[in-house]
């Protein structure tokens, strides 16, 4: 049998053994007015932009094991520790696999409405979050290298930068009692 000790390191194993497609994520986050949200999400109204819903839940958050849901396809991902730089893993999921782990999860199930926003050779992914995270806009900017994640000019609708604010990790609001 397994304890929960040896069964997130089995999978921990996996991750790092079985996909070595995927690697290091670099990103940068900021928030955005709620204005800047609804001008974007009305943009996707017209067709102009596309856009995803996620849904995702946390099965631990150290290691942070994530199941997620983005439309039609489902995945697990592993993520390691960090702010900027992080190791992460994606493995793909059944949708049946996923409902089986999701009701497995721990904590609040995070929804959101993911805008993908054309931005020089960059695309935004504008999280906006819906209840009880619905006070969150947050776009997130994916790099190959932290040089060019640190020499990047965020455009003039990015406001506060909280990539190193760990309140702003998706696995942390998972945990947040209201």
């Amino acid at each position: 049998y397994f304890n929960t000790t040896s069964f997130f390191g089995i999978i921990t194993w996996v991750f790092r053994n079985v996909r070595k497609d995927m690697g290091f994520e670099i990103e940068r986050k900021f928030l955005v007015s709620d204005e800047t949200a609804e001008k974007y999400l009305q943009m996707v109204s017209e067709g102009k932009l596309k856009s995803h819903e996620i849904e995702q839940a946390y099965l631990t958050t150290d290691p942070v094991i994530r199941v997620r849901r983005s439309d039609d396809e489902y995945y697990m991902t592993y993520k390691g520790k960090g702010l900027l730089k992080r190791e992460e893993y994606n493995l793909l999921l059944t949708k049946e696999s996923y409902e089986t782990l999701l009701s497995k999860a721990d904590g609040n199930i995070i929804k959101k409405t993911r805008i993908l926003i054309p931005f020089d050779k960059y695309t935004v992914e504008l999280d906006i979050f819906k209840k009880p995270f619905d006070y969150i806009k947050m776009a997130e900017v994916e790099f190959e290298s932290d040089e060019e994640a640190m020499s990047f000019n965020k455009p003039d609708w990015f406001l506060e930068e909280v990539t190193n604010n760990r309140e702003y990790h998706n696995s942390v609001m998972s945990r947040k009692v209201f």
